[in-house]
């Protein structure tokens, strides 16, 4: 008994399909493993990261991308800082916008406009460089968003019981900084 055509078809499609899942599946398995190994370690070496904010960060900037190397995972991260100054500028310009802010508040928010409008190029620079394998400019430009996040922090803490309305977003920023330099060692 002769088995049809369509049927053979039929199932060489499952069988290529199924090798096709198998083959994405380990590459997604693979990319979750650098991903922990690497937060694992850089979160022991640094006490400014954490293990748990590094794993779901990263495992975010990977989302749409495969990471196939820690030099790859250092470019993700570096944008995944730029997607955080370019959001936190955007933000801080909507919340200057209210006039019924505190002219204290509202001045430091200024400043803080000023340096995360600077860090915006600066982690573009920061990304031609990485991809450039300049490493000591790379070193440099983060270094200085990092500031740039603590200086606006800071700002706010000159008159007692101020809160910033910038605290989460100036952690990560500094956060995300720390996760990008210590990758790059990795990877030097």
């Amino acid at each position: 008994m002769a088995i049809p055509h369509y049927f053979s078809v039929f199932i060489l499609s499952i069988f290529f399909f199924s090798n096709f899942l198998i083959i994405q599946s380990s590459k997604t398995i693979k990319t979750a493993d650098l991903i922990y190994k690497t937060c694992k370690k850089i979160s022991r070496e640094d006490p400014n990261i954490s293990f748990n904010f590094c794993l779901t960060s990263l495992k975010l900037a990977t989302n749409h991308s495969r990471c196939t190397d820690v030099r790859h995972l250092g470019l993700l991260s570096i944008g995944l800082l730029y997607r955080n100054v370019t959001s936190t500028c955007h933000h801080i310009t909507k919340l200057v916008k209210n006039k019924k802010l505190d002219p204290f508040v509202k001045s430091c928010l200024d400043d803080c406009l000023e340096l995360y409008s600077d860090a915006i190029p600066t982690v573009k620079q920061a990304m031609r460089d990485y991809k450039s394998k300049r490493y000591d400019d790379v070193n440099v430009a983060i270094g200085s968003v990092m500031d740039a996040a603590t200086t606006c922090e800071d700002g706010f803490k000159e008159r007692k019981g101020v809160a910033s309305p910038l605290k989460k977003r100036d952690e990560n920023a500094f956060e995300l900084g720390a996760i990008v330099l210590s990758i790059m060692s990795l990877v030097r």
